[in-house]
């Protein structure tokens, strides 16, 4: 989580609409997917079936201080509720349902591993082409990123 927050912290204020492509998310709306998806371990403890509804609005980041607000938030408790999970909590059937239609059903724990830290992990890498391209230096994640390393600037010296 320390990285998806270093992460985070660079979203430009007024660069919220930018998108790389027509059929991209706005750089808010996916700020604000990437922030909100902690949330997604909480209510994958609390509730076996989640049913959205047509209408269902996503959050869209509007400010960097307000989205790191409810990232901060959503980190805590989500620590919460994995820390008091037990083995049979994990074990029990998660289902996601749309306007009442089975989306997908599997167990807590592959959906935490699957839709909750592999999707984050992909809508972050993202976030980072995004930053790249508006020529916002992108930090490390699994060690210095090109903004960071400078032994590669001195020839690997």
């Amino acid at each position: 989580m320390a990285n998806t927050r270093k992460m985070l912290e660079r979203v430009p204020e007024g660069k919220a609409e930018y998108k790389p492509h027509e059929k991209s998310m706005t750089m808010g709306r996916l700020a604000g997917h990437v922030a909100e998806l902690p949330s997604w371990a909480k209510h994958t403890l609390e509730v076996e079936v989640l049913d959205l509804q047509p209408g269902h609005t996503c959050y869209t980041a509007t400010s960097t201080a307000e989205m790191l607000k409810k990232f901060d938030q959503y980190v805590v408790e989500a620590r919460e509720k994995i820390a008091a999970a037990t083995d049979a909590d994990w074990q029990k059937i998660w289902t996601l349902k749309f306007n009442g239609q089975t989306i997908m059903q599997m167990p807590r724990l592959a959906v935490m591993r699957g839709v909750v830290m592999n999707h984050l992990i992909h809508h972050r890498a993202q976030l980072g082409v995004y930053l790249r391209l508006n020529e916002i230096a992108v930090p490390g994640m699994y060690g210095p990123s090109a903004d960071e390393a400078q032994f590669w600037k001195a020839g690997g010296k």
